[in-house]
């Protein structure tokens, strides 16, 4: 599980060790080739069907060569979370990762269906844009060196890096773009009031990209001076009740408001109806609300790594309603055996929400953990814990086979009643929407808001909308 299918040499492009906080030396993107070295795995990959023979992505429950993976159902009905950790993304030392949290009737299908496509779209970038760069396709972007680097070394080095960075959020933006594109055309899921939040992120050395959409979380492990470990949360839950988000919302013509029987949690509503009170200000899906400011442009951010950088945890809401940043580091950091952090942490979680919420249906956890130097336990010891190495061919976990078509005889997901209740939706029509434009700013600002810690998350949607043929006058 987790081995490479490339027996290639190594590149002239250097890899960053863990501690160095130094921009690439060249613009490795994968898709390099020469004759004496092998292209590995990532690089044929284009189309899903290549996804069942990639021997170092897995997305069920176990372990990789420098994480494990866990989630469970909650009491809602199926689970909707889904998750990834691709090794050998790209060559030299490059991982993917994400969590997606599904929610409304298709949020199982739509979690899967990003889980699967986005980082397909991610590669498809930057082959693309090399071959932009390169006219071929395959050369890497290397910095030639001016006669001003050698006298202003630092100036070059911030140059680089800055172009480097440019390249990574290019590929997030355009990436997401395109995922919600294909969401919104695809022929066989009803998008229009289901939907995905998506956490990810690319570890290529000791560079970490990001991008995230919904109130999934990335959390980092770190060994302060100390040697204390210390939590950091690398991305902000973009909810609605974030200044920025609510008035972009606001000026889109939606509302945000939270229910009187929950006023800790702020909603987006539509401007006619009180639906579908969507829990988070941006989400893939949910095309009902893309005209009333709701949006799929991810927040994306770079951060360099350190020796004293651990692991990294990505989990959806169900793991933060109960569990602060704080206490999910040090459940990882004392886990017996890392291969069963991933486990150990969501039922830490399941035991939280029995305690902390005894009369509300426990919400679906996945969580993914990263360790950052790369080393996991013997496969001895991970089997003592009872769980399968698994990969997608061999569906070890013994999980339902999925269909992102929906075409598999599947149960659907009913609105669950954790704390209120409302009538059933009727029939609703399909409202078109425009994709949002390129020139939303991503600002950097309000990172110290954070999710509601201990806060029953009760649905991700309150209630579908239902139209008329007429709609009330603007």
């Amino acid at each position: 599980m987790g081995g490479c299918v490339s027996t290639s040499s190594k590149s002239t492009c250097s890899s960053r060790s863990h501690g160095e906080t130094g921009p690439p030396s060249c613009f490795e993107i994968g898709f390099c080739w020469k004759k004496s070295t092998k292209r590995t795995f990532a690089d044929h990959v284009v189309t899903l069907q290549h996804l069942p023979f990639i021997p170092s992505r897995i997305f069920t429950n176990g372990k990789s060569r420098t994480s494990c993976i866990f989630t469970q159902q909650g009491r809602k009905g199926i689970n909707q979370d889904a998750m990834i950790v691709w090794e050998d993304f790209m060559p030299e030392d490059v991982t993917f990762c994400g969590v997606f949290d599904g929610h409304g009737p298709h949020g199982h299908l739509v979690a899967r269906k990003v889980r699967d496509a986005l980082p397909i779209k991610l590669l498809s970038f930057l082959r693309s844009s090399q071959s932009r760069e390169s006219g071929t396709g395959r050369t890497r972007f290397k910095r030639k060196p001016k006669k001003s680097d050698a006298e202003d070394p630092e100036k070059d080095d911030g140059s680089a890096e800055e172009k480097f960075n440019s390249l990574w959020q290019e590929a997030y933006l355009t990436a997401y773009k395109s995922m919600d594109k294909e969401l919104r055309s695809h022929p066989n899921l009803d998008c229009f009031c289901s939907g995905s939040t998506a956490v990810t992120l690319v570890k290529q050395g000791s560079n970490l990209f990001m991008g995230n959409i919904g109130d999934s979380r990335a959390v980092l492990g770190s060994k302060d001076s100390n040697d204390s470990m210390v939590a950091t949360q690398l991305t902000v839950d973009l909810k609605p009740d974030l200044p920025r988000e609510a008035e972009r919302i606001k000026r889109c013509k939606g509302r945000v408001f939270a229910l009187q029987d929950e006023p800790e949690v702020s909603r987006v509503w539509l401007p006619f109806d009180d639906a579908p009170g969507l829990a988070m200000a941006r989400a893939f899906g949910d095309f009902c609300l893309k005209e009333y400011g709701v949006i799929s442009i991810p927040e994306f951010s770079h951060r360099v790594l350190t020796e004293r950088d651990q692991f990294i945890v990505l989990a959806s809401d169900g793991v933060w309603d109960v569990l602060s940043n704080e206490e999910v580091v040090e459940i990882v950091s004392t886990t017996p055996t890392r291969s069963s952090a991933a486990r150990t942490l969501v039922d830490s979680a399941a035991r939280e929400w029995k305690l902390k919420y005894p009369t509300s249906k426990m919400d679906d956890c996945a969580v993914v953990c990263l360790f950052l130097d790369g080393k996991m336990d013997s496969e001895s010891d991970y089997d003592d814990q009872g769980f399968s190495s698994a990969t997608v061919q061999s569906n070890h976990s013994g999980n339902v086979v999925e269909s992102d078509d929906g075409q598999k005889s599947e149960p659907c997901l009913q609105r669950n009643f954790t704390v209120r209740s409302a009538e059933d939706s009727d029939s609703y029509g399909r409202l078109l929407t425009d994709m949002e434009g390129d020139g939303e700013t991503l600002a950097a600002e309000d990172q110290n808001w954070s999710g509601l810690e201990g806060v029953t998350r009760v649905n991700s949607l309150v209630q579908l909308p239902r139209f008329s043929e007429e709609r009330p006058a603007s």
